[in-house]
């Protein structure tokens, strides 16, 4: 395999990150995860748009779009592969030992690992801590992902693939890696970035494509939810058919399904919408 580090591609066995590196000792960094069908990505733009606002938040340089669109494109055409998971990551690079960065400049990777198509319905469960909608993090897609590593391993071990937080409200909020949406009485709901929700390229679309409403809503939706669906870049529109101990039977539902249909036939047409 070959991956893009330090301006150029190398092998991914002989390439080597500081152990200095800033993304390493503290987490000082921003990911983006795409989709790439036959080498090709998807919503590359609004990814990279994301990209920029999470370095902001961290108070990182802004990351140089040209030189991240020629790394993905030259680690697609060194590793070709029906369906693949690109990474891009961006840290604030070698700095001292502690939270103050350095003046060595960020570093930007992209690698990229084959995957499968997910099933059309998962079961998740719900987990008792919470996300900070006011912190400093709230919104922006880093690489301290801890408490995501916790959660999802709560999941499997519950024979799930997503884990549920709400926020310290008691509102629904988001999965470790997905944007989570409710049918109530017909109609698609999802939670409102004020939730504490990152912005989610495929809950963006999906809100966009289905008419869907931001709302608030508490917790225990998910336990009277006519359907539940996720949205992430590798599930797309994946169905719900457990929540916790509660069925969700002939999921997907006729409103997930549709939603369903919709992405996939949007997303065919246009893949940078």
């Amino acid at each position: 395999m070959k991956i893009w580090l330090d301006g150029g591609l190398q092998d991914s066995g002989s390439a080597r990150v500081s152990v200095f590196d800033h993304g390493l000792t503290v987490g000082d960094g921003v990911f983006e995860t795409l989709k790439a069908v036959d080498g090709t990505t998807f919503a590359l733009t609004r990814h990279l748009d994301r990209l920029t606002r999470s370095a902001r938040g961290l108070g990182l340089p802004d990351p140089d779009h040209d030189e991240v669109r020629r790394a993905c494109a030259a680690v697609l055409e060194a590793n070709p592969m029906p369906l693949g998971r690109l990474r891009i990551t961006y840290t604030g690079g070698p700095a001292p030992l502690g939270s103050e960065r350095g003046e060595h400049g960020p570093t930007l990777a992209v690698a990229l690992g084959a995957t499968t198509r997910r099933a059309d319905s998962t079961a998740v469960v719900t987990v008792p801590w919470t996300r900070n909608e006011r912190g400093a993090l709230t919104g922006l897609k880093t690489t301290s992902y801890g408490e995501n590593v916790v959660a999802l391993a709560r999941a499997h071990r519950q024979g799930a693939t997503e884990a549920l937080f709400g926020n310290t409200v008691g509102q629904l909020c988001e999965g470790t890696g997905s944007n989570v949406f409710v049918v109530l009485d017909g109609e698609i709901h999802t939670p409102p970035l004020a939730s504490g929700c990152l912005a989610g390229i495929t809950r963006e679309l999906t809100v966009e494509w289905t008419g869907a409403h931001e709302s608030d809503l508490p917790l225990d939706v998910l336990e009277r939810a006519d359907e539940v669906f996720l949205t992430s870049t590798l599930r797309d529109v994946q169905a719900v058919h457990r929540v916790d101990d509660r069925e969700l039977p002939g999921a997907p539902g006729p409103v997930t399904a549709k939603a369903m249909r919709i992405f996939a036939e949007r997303s065919g047409h246009d893949l940078d919408p």
